[in-house]
């Protein structure tokens, strides 16, 4: 008698955003998964923006069944800003679709991945959380209900970069918005031994799709039609014959890891530097002499990072998810 694949736990935590709205939508499609909520926190739109989008987004998807919970509208210190400037007005393309007339979930964010990661500890179900976001509300939840440990898997972040940087020359947008919030997260996780992998810029725009492929699921409708309108809203704002699935690929890292070349190194956030504040500082020094004479010390959290992608490889998983053909 076959056994039944068992499908992989997750609950995704967004700012949706154009990329985002393709991370949903593969998490929400792919049979490998079993998305049990969605959270939402201000960064790429402001928050109620980016509850509407990821109200839509499942609606379309026909994922009813999916609570979302609106979590954090500000940082913690960091004065809010977001990214319209890439994303649209209502951040996630502009494209003229009706929105959502669900209500979220009355639960705060924290307090439904509190009570999804408390049950999933007790059945021995742990899930991994797709943060795609800045940290705030992972910050919040891991320090104010630390037992939520127990429930978690991982966590695989969309965040920083050992090389580049987005939203300045030095840091990347999802932990630049929130820079206290990521060292919170990297901190609590350390202390309470929960394993942590950073898909970030140095792979980030791996992953493509052409406008032709976006044409083409335009033109097929339903969650397919939505994923191919997004392709082509990057193409014509970047004026670039293709785009990047971006936040998809770290679903496409929980899904198929084999596609990923990562390293486990430590890691620090830059809170203070004036060029340089919300840089994620990955140490790759292999030599103990540097190390030993080095005033700081090691940084004490330990990352699975992204270092190299199989693009073509999580290009073609997103796009049969979506297209319907996986």
């Amino acid at each position: 008698m076959t056994q039944p694949v068992r499908r992989t736990p997750v609950v995704l935590d967004v700012d949706t955003g154009v990329d985002d709205a393709c991370a949903l939508l593969l998490a929400a499609l792919h049979p490998a998964l079993d998305l049990r909520a969605v959270t939402c926190v201000g960064g790429n739109a402001p928050l109620a923006d980016v509850v509407a989008n990821t109200l839509t987004v499942l609606d379309v998807c026909e994922r009813q069944d999916v609570p979302v919970a609106a979590g954090a509208a500000l940082p913690l210190l960091e004065p809010p800003g977001d990214a319209r400037h890439v994303h649209g007005q209502d951040g996630m393309g502009d494209l003229g679709r009706a929105r959502s007339t669900r209500q979220p979930d009355p639960r705060h964010a924290v307090e439904l991945l509190r009570d999804v990661l408390l049950d999933a500890a007790e059945r021995g179900e742990p899930v991994t959380l797709v943060p795609l976001a800045p940290l705030t509300n992972v910050a919040l939840l891991l320090r104010t209900h630390p037992a939520v440990a127990a429930g978690l898997e991982r966590i695989v972040f969309m965040g920083g970069a050992a090389e580049v940087g987005n939203a300045t020359a030095s840091a990347e947008f999802n932990v630049f918005h929130d820079p206290e919030a990521a060292a919170v997260v990297l901190d609590a996780a350390t202390d309470l031994g929960i394993e942590v992998a950073m898909y970030g810029l140095d792979v980030f725009y791996g992953p493509q799709v052409t406008r032709e492929q976006g044409e083409a699921l335009a033109a097929l409708g339903g969650p397919a039609g939505l994923a191919g309108e997004l392709v082509v809203f990057q193409c014509d704002r970047f004026e670039r014959p293709s785009a990047t699935i971006g936040d998809a690929g770290a679903v496409c890292a929980v899904i198929d890891p084999e596609g990923l070349t990562s390293r486990r190194l430590p890691i620090r956030v830059e809170l203070a530097g004036t060029w340089s504040r919300g840089r994620t500082i990955v140490d790759r020094r292999d030599w103990s002499g540097d190390l030993a004479h080095d005033p700081h010390g090691q940084a004490p959290a330990n990352v699975d990072v992204a270092l190299g992608v199989d693009g073509e490889r999580y290009a073609r998983l997103w796009h049969g998810t979506v297209s319907g053909r996986s």
